[in-house]
């Protein structure tokens, strides 16, 4: 998607949203509440602005939210990501963040954006006479998906935040301060959503009736259930969890993608794996997943800053004989004429032509068929293994192991040609630890990590166990870390969101 912004009642029209299509905008001479929503054309354009929204769009370089700025939150500040860097991702990295940190508040900011998006979509649209009802409630639904998605990622980060709705915008005093909302009243808001969502969302956009093509990517009957068994994931309601993913099998519509790295390189931008993604075209809308994910000094993946990184600790728990290990680049000739490995013990100095890498790049964004600056990778934001991993979880909570929930992930491993289980081997407790260990392995930097250890009570046991393994003070203190400070720009607006308990 081109970077453009869409501020609060102005809309970019025109826009068809596909894998293989730019969203291009159609830029009308001027479009207000009262003349910018007055046909299909202009509904779809203000759905895409919300859609545009989950890479940025930004001013310049396209790295925002799910374009790669996110997994900071998600992943580096967690027992497996790494940032040898200083500045904002090294302060997550090593649990050293504050209010101030930038990457904090560019993630609420791009959150926040496409909520603001979602909100106008939701009232105007509910106020038109141009289009059907059967389009009115498509338009709605996509865009109430979309918000959900949003308030989940805030709420995982942030915990209680504020809650603007599209009712916001006919109270005149809205922009007055509030206070932040509880996690467990805006879960209320988003079961309602995704529920209501789910009916009216199609299994898929082949021969739609109302894009007339299959238009992937867009938000589905799959996508919403999906989204709410990880709502209810969160909040330990095991049994709806099981439920919800039976609902998400039972429309045979997902199946896991043969190969590990084949699901994740740039030129597969959709399979039957695909639950819900961010879609990029390099030579159109790209980001720059490549750059920040990239090694430095290789030979043919050139010009890359290794910035969000996985460290070696995670990199060795895997076995050999897993595919998903070939996922990294541990050792390669740089084009300094140095070996680039891993140092064989903590603190060891190279030998001449040897450089120790301090971390290890991931290929899961920077796979060596991209050769140009912006790539165009996917972002699975909810994808089948997930769905199979997180029912196993559901199941294991409600009665320890089972032979269904060891099949399920032995079905994930078995992908990844990784060394199975056997049912007898556990019981609740060392399943449990297992398939969060699973999780690590199949969805590193798929912006999971940090809400799965805090989910499962091993937040700061894991991530301060690597950090005093490799010398570094151990800073992650719970409950009072189990959120982000809110950004202090965002304090100074509204004092009513307190950081008094989370520094």
């Amino acid at each position: 998607m081109k970077k453009y912004t869409i501020l609060l009642l102005l809309l970019a029209a025109g826009l068809q949203y596909s894998c293989n299509e730019d969203l291009d905008p159609t830029v009308y001479s001027s479009l207000t509440n009262t003349n910018g929503y007055q046909t299909k054309s202009d509904a779809i354009a203000a759905v895409n602005s919300i859609y545009g929204r989950l890479k940025g769009p930004s001013v310049g370089d396209n790295f925002s939210y799910w374009a790669t700025r996110h997994f900071a939150l998600t992943d580096i500040a967690t027992d497996l990501g790494h940032c040898q860097f200083g500045g904002d991702p090294g302060q997550l990295s090593l649990g050293t963040w504050n209010s101030a940190n930038g990457l904090l508040l560019e993630d609420w900011n791009a959150m926040y954006k496409l909520i603001s998006n979602a909100n106008n979509a939701i009232y105007y649209i509910g106020k038109m006479s141009s289009i059907s009802e059967v389009e009115k409630a498509q338009f709605i639904a996509e865009a109430k998906f979309l918000r959900a998605s949003s308030y989940m990622d805030l709420t995982d980060s942030w915990g209680p935040v504020i809650l603007i709705t599209e009712d916001n915008l006919v109270n005149p005093n809205y922009l007055e301060q509030t206070p932040p909302t509880s996690v467990e009243d805006i879960d209320k808001l988003l079961i309602k959503d995704l529920t209501e969502a789910a009916a009216v969302l199609p299994v898929n956009y082949k021969q739609n009736v109302i894009y007339g093509s299959n238009d992937v990517g867009r938000a589905t009957k799959g996508a919403a259930l999906t989204l709410l068994a990880k709502l209810y994931l969160r909040s330990h309601d095991w049994q709806k969890v099981v439920t919800l993913t039976q609902q998400v099998i039972d429309l045979n519509e997902y199946s896991l993608y043969p190969s590990y790295l084949g699901l994740f390189k740039e030129s597969n931008k959709w399979c039957s794996e695909n639950i819900f993604s961010s879609l990029s075209d390099a030579n159109t809308n790209g980001t720059e997943l490549l750059n920040h994910f990239g090694p430095t000094d290789h030979p043919v993946v050139q010009n890359r800053w290794q910035y969000y990184t996985v460290n070696w600790d995670f990199y060795n728990t895997f076995g050999d004989e897993d595919d998903r290990k070939k996922c990294f680049f541990p050792e390669f000739m740089g084009s300094d004429k140095l070996l680039h490995t891993q140092a064989p013990t903590l603190g060891a100095q190279p030998p001449a032509g040897v450089l120790y890498m301090p971390d290890v790049s991931t290929r899961k964004y920077a796979d060596d068929e991209t050769t140009t600056y912006y790539d165009g990778h996917s972002v699975n934001i909810l994808r089948y293994a997930d769905v199979l991993l997180s029912r196993a979880e559901a199941l294991n909570e409600i009665s320890g192991p089972t032979q269904e929930a060891i099949d399920l992930i032995n079905k994930v491993k078995g992908r990844s040609h990784a060394k199975l289980l056997n049912i007898g081997d556990y019981n609740q407790t060392t399943l449990r630890d297992a398939i969060l260990q699973e999780r690590g392995w199949e969805l590193f930097y798929e912006g999971k990590r940090r809400a799965d250890l805090i989910r499962m009570n091993k937040y700061d046991v894991l991530v301060n166990a690597y950090h005093l393994r490799v010398g570094e003070a151990a800073l992650i203190k719970m409950p009072q870390n189990k959120y982000y400070t809110y950004p202090q720009s965002q304090v100074d607006l509204n004092p009513k969101l307190s950081n008094a308990d989370r520094q």
